[in-house]
């Protein structure tokens, strides 16, 4: 193993060895802070969180929640003025009677076989509020019915009903019945019975006014039935009892 050692002198004259011409870090590279030049350094980059993308239904539940609180606010106002109106006007409902009737004309004809008729019809309306009037309005109209057969018809005139106040309306309601054979048979058997039923049906456009102030119009409806003797032409006709229906709407 000695024999193949080789031993090299050094020439203390010779100087220290050559420096390298080449770099030692190739390109791309970067010095570390420790020095290492095979280690290369990195950028820290700073974290920015990213934002959650909005979401459409979060927006329509908004919505919804908005309109329903909307909703909700209108229907306790609507309450509340309600009950104002409740303990302090005391509305009451107005009532309706038919207090006469008498038939001015009731004839066949032997052309066209129809009937005309003429009822004069006395109905009193009764206003029993203490702070509240009513305006009846124009375009009212009422009709006399016998089984689903409409023998005349009419309307009432406009006016002020104001604080409990009784009317007395005298109309005349006139019409004129197309192929009334058969509707003259049976008001000739009802008349032997000595029990006409009729109904009075009536649609009146009204503003009710609360103190000074003046609402918007509402309809009232009111349905009358009204059992007579007879249907005599020209002969008083006696009223064996009748009822009236009331309600309104917008």
């Amino acid at each position: 193993m000695a024999d193949h050692q080789r031993i090299h002198p050094v020439d203390p004259e010779a100087g220290p060895p050559p420096k390298p011409t080449a770099p030692l870090v190739g390109r791309g590279s970067y010095r570390s802070e420790q020095g290492d030049p095979e280690r290369p350094m990195h950028r820290t980059i700073p974290y920015v969180p990213m934002k959650p993308p909005k979401r459409r239904g979060s927006c329509f539940k908004k919505c919804l929640c908005w309109t329903l609180a909307l909703i909700i606010i209108q229907i306790i106002l609507i309450g509340i003025l309600a009950a104002i109106i409740y303990f302090v006007f005391d509305p009451k409902i107005p009532k309706y009677s038919v207090d006469g009737m008498r038939i001015t004309e009731l004839t066949p004809s032997t052309v066209d076989n129809s009937l005309s008729a003429t009822f004069n019809v006395n109905i009193t309306a009764r206003n029993p509020n203490k702070k509240i009037g009513i305006y009846y309005e124009g375009g009212s109209h009422l009709s006399v019915w016998y089984t689903g057969t409409k023998l005349c018809e009419g309307s009432l005139p406009k006016f002020y009903q104001g604080h409990r106040n009784t009317t007395l309306l005298s109309l005349v309601l006139t019409g004129q019945t197309q192929d009334a054979s058969g509707l003259l048979a049976s008001l000739d058997a009802q008349r032997q019975t000595g029990n006409v039923p009729l109904n009075l049906r009536a649609t009146v456009p009204v503003r009710i006014k609360l103190g000074s102030l003046k609402l918007m119009k509402w309809k009232f409806l009111v349905r009358c039935r009204v059992n007579v003797d007879s249907l005599a032409q020209n002969d008083a006709i006696r009223i064996r009892d009748s009822s009236c229906k009331f309600r309104f709407r917008l």
